[in-house]
């Protein structure tokens, strides 16, 4: 990423900026469905650099990027996916069922990125500040990592999809990652095969958009 281009006086965010901010949010979407057109691998390592402005606990930077490469490496996650996915459906019972198993729920098949994000839980970067008591902040540090990535590739066309149904012990073996990063997204990058404001599996019936004040609480 080009350092000159970067802010020496604090900005002034006009409402027509805020107005395309809250659209990036509002079209921000967990895709699943790519084309396969490649994406240039600069690209990639800007989008990695935004990624890693993000806030960190202690400004510890936890965050630890890994470029799924090699096919045998995306062929066990896959694997491991799909062995995960089908105990999944054996949680479900009748129509529930039935609506999972026509769910596409990753984009291994087409995404011509995919990235491992981990957590180095034992970091000496921040040199402990603000872990102590709470040492889950490192791996919400990278959340808020992926969430930036996220929305940087939405901002250039680029879709993401997060793909939780692993095991993440099989995943650190099948990228040969340090035994102490933790797992906290396997994600799928690639030029969206359609676009739509709604998420997917509200389209799909699984799960409508709640109300955002049911989530508020006034003590």
């Amino acid at each position: 990423m080009d350092e000159t281009r970067a802010v020496t006086q604090p900005p002034q965010f006009d409402l027509d900026f805020r107005d395309q901010l809250e659209a990036l949010f509002r079209w921000r979407r967990d895709v699943r469905r790519f084309r396969t057109d490649p994406l240039d691998p600069d690209l990639i390592d800007d989008l990695i650099a935004l990624a890693a402005l993000a806030p960190s606990v202690g400004n510890s930077q936890p965050w630890r990027f890994v470029k799924v490469e090699d096919t045998h490496r995306r062929q066990a996650v896959r694997a491991n996916f799909e062995e995960c996915n089908h105990s999944a459906l054996a949680q479900y019972q009748g129509e529930r069922a039935q609506l999972y198993a026509r769910l596409k729920l990753s984009g291994f098949d087409r995404a011509p990125v995919q990235l491992g994000v981990f957590a180095d839980t034992h970091t000496q970067a921040g040199n402990g500040l603000g872990v102590r008591t709470m040492p889950e902040m490192l791996c919400y540090s990278v959340v808020g990592a992926v969430n930036a990535l996220w929305l940087a590739a939405r901002a250039h066309g680029i879709g993401v999809g997060w793909v939780s149904i692993l095991d993440p012990v099989r995943v650190k073996t099948a990228l040969d990652v340090p035994d102490d990063w933790t797992l906290i997204a396997y994600l799928c990058l690639g030029y969206p095969e359609e676009e739509h404001l709604d998420p997917e599996l509200e389209r799909s019936g699984w799960q409508r958009r709640l109300d955002a004040q049911q989530f508020v609480l006034r003590r």
